[in-house]
This record gives C-alpha cells, structure tokens and sequence, in this order.
C-alpha cells in the first residue's frame, strides 16, 4: 500500500478506530470523518480530521478540497438502531454511500486514475427464512440467501449494488487509464470483537458485550438464546482482511462482494469462554424478542473460500488465540482485571 491520503469515513467506530491506528502505523496519511469529535489520541494520528454528516453536501465539498486516492466507507447506522430508526437508516447508509461514491468518482475524475472504494458490508445482507433453513445450509456463499429481513441489511445490500453500479457504468463511460473510475469492493463481516473499542450498536454484539462486562465485574443479561449461533472475527482480523483485498490486483478481484470468516460461535461457547477467563462473570440469557428475531435470520457461517483464492484472505485468529491471546490479554489491560 502506497501513501497516499487515505479517506476514512466512520472514523470514531469501533473499526474505524483500529483501521486509523493500522494505517498511521504504516506511515499512511489518513482523512478522518465522522459525526461526531474523534478522541483526541486518535484524532493526532490523522493527516486531516473533518467533522461532518456523510449524507450532508457541505462534508464533501470539504472532502474534494482536501482530496484523497483511496476510500474506506465505515459510516454506516447498525442493526440495532437502524431498527429503531429507520428513516436515519436510510439517510445516512443509502445516500451517504451514494455521495460518497458520486464524490469519489469526482475525485478519480479529476486525479485521472482509478480510486479503490473499499466498503465494510455485513452478514445482515443474509436473510435465512426459517432456523431450521439456517441450520442445514451452514456454511452460506456470497450468491445465497440475499434476501435480509432488516433494513441494515437491505441499506447494507444496496449499498453494495450502488458500488458495483458506479464501477461498472462509469469504468464504460472511462476507458482510458487517464479518465479516472471508482474499482468498488464489498467485504460482509461476521460480528467483530474488539479490546480497544466499545460497541456501538450492532445485533451481534452480545459478544463483545458479554466480556468487557465480565471484565469490569458487571452481570450481563444477554439478549439472544444460548444457541444461537452466528460466525465472529477478532478485530486485528477485520482490519488485516480490508488491507489486504486494498493491496489486491484489480484483474485478481472476480468479485464485487467477498465473505470473510473466521469461526463460529454459540451464545454459550462464547459464555462458557468468557467464565474461563473470568471465573466470576456473572452472565444470564434474557432473549430480546427483536434482536433474537434478527440474528435468526443471519448465518451460522459464511463460506468464504472466493476470498481466500482470489486475493489470499485466511485468519490469524481463530476461536482460541482471539479469547486467550488477544481479548483476554487487552481487555484485562484496559480494566486492570486481575490474571486468574
């Protein structure tokens, strides 16, 4: 990955948060936006950090004065309040994503090069019609079951569909390597689990959810079933995976949206590794009546070997090394929890 300005937009996010840290340690200069203030730590890693809606016109007029030859469009309403909200949903995933990607081909336009638009999608795009359909299909491949049943999905989905649009009409109105277009990639992540990060608002966030309670001695009533089961990704993985298919060649790339995967796992498996670390974890199952309905309708995996052929995706954390190395070791960190 060259340096150049590297635009970021959903900055203060969980995975905003660690993808800034991840290119700043490789010396590249990032555009930060976000709604709302970065921390001030992070905010020093930055080349630039503009405040602003992605929905609003006046944020990407900023953007174009600034500039930028790459794009990691993190800005997105998650399930849980796009739920609650979904005219905001709308708002900010639907034409937010539409004029980033009219501004980022402005941008290409006027650099007369390709720029690379790399977009977080999400399992939610999934829609299993029953839990008996989920539990025989299993491993669930990028061309099935595209029907989700929320409105993050559907925003989630179309997104998706907007990218692939503008890198296909306009790389045909641009066939010249000087006129400049948008080479648009989805990637559809599992449930992220993060150290450093709080949740912000995602379904799967029970996961998370449940350890940082542990690890600062709260009960955690969680809001699924204990079966339910649905795949993961430590953070470290998520960041790695969206540099990675950054670095790709377009010609390798035979896809507009890939899987990515690490493990799966139930609500009690990740219970029952939690009570390891934290023998004192106090957790109970409370199902929340919408929330579990959303989650029925994700995956139990993905499969996700396109990823893998085409541009050499494959974990460095599975289940154990994710709970014992990575989340146990920087969340007791972070709360000063004592070792068992």
């Amino acid at each position: 990955m060259n340096s150049a300005i590297t635009l970021v937009t959903g900055a203060s996010g969980e995975l905003g948060q660690s993808l800034i840290e991840a290119l700043a340690e490789r010396g590249i200069p990032v555009l930060a936006t976000d709604i709302r203030p970065l921390p001030p730590a992070l905010s020093r890693r930055c080349y630039r950090a503009v405040l602003g809606d992605i929905s609003d016109p006046e944020l990407h007029t900023q953007l174009l004065q600034v500039g930028f030859e790459r794009v990691f469009h993190l800005a997105a309403i998650l399930s849980s309040q796009a739920e609650r909200e979904p005219e905001l949903a709308h708002r900010v995933n639907v034409e937010g994503t539409f004029r980033l990607l009219q501004t980022t081909y402005r941008m290409a336009k006027r650099l007369g090069k390709p720029i690379r638009f790399l977009f977080p999608s999400s399992i939610a795009v999934y829609g299993l019609p029953s839990l008996e359909e989920k539990r025989r299909a299993r491993k669930v491949r990028e061309d099935q079951y595209l029907t989700p049943m929320t409105i993050y999905g559907a925003t989630k989905l179309y997104g998706e569909l907007l990218g692939l649009y503008y890198a296909r009409f306009y790389r045909r109105l641009a066939p010249e390597p000087e006129a400049g277009w948008i080479e648009f990639c989805a990637l559809r992540f599992p449930g992220l689990l993060s150290a450093f990060t709080l949740p912000q608002g995602g379904t799967s966030d029970y996961g998370p959810e449940m350890i940082h309670a542990a690890a600062q001695g709260k009960p955690y009533r969680c809001f699924v079933r204990p079966d339910t089961r649905i795949p993961f990704m430590a953070m470290p993985d998520a960041v790695r995976a969206l540099l990675l298919l950054t670095e790709a060649e377009p010609s390798a790339l035979r896809r507009h949206a890939y899987n990515v995967g690490a493990f799966s796992l139930s609500a009690e498996e990740i219970a029952a590794e939690v009570r390891h670390l934290f023998p004192e974890a106090q957790i109970s199952f409370e199902p929340d009546l919408q929330r579990q309905a959303i989650v029925d309708t994700w995956p139990e995996d993905v499969d996700d070997t396109a990823a893998r052929q085409d541009w050499g995706w494959h974990p460095d954390y599975d289940r154990h090394r994710t709970f014992h190395e990575y989340l146990a070791v920087n969340i007791r960190r972070r709360y000063r929890s004592p070792v068992p």
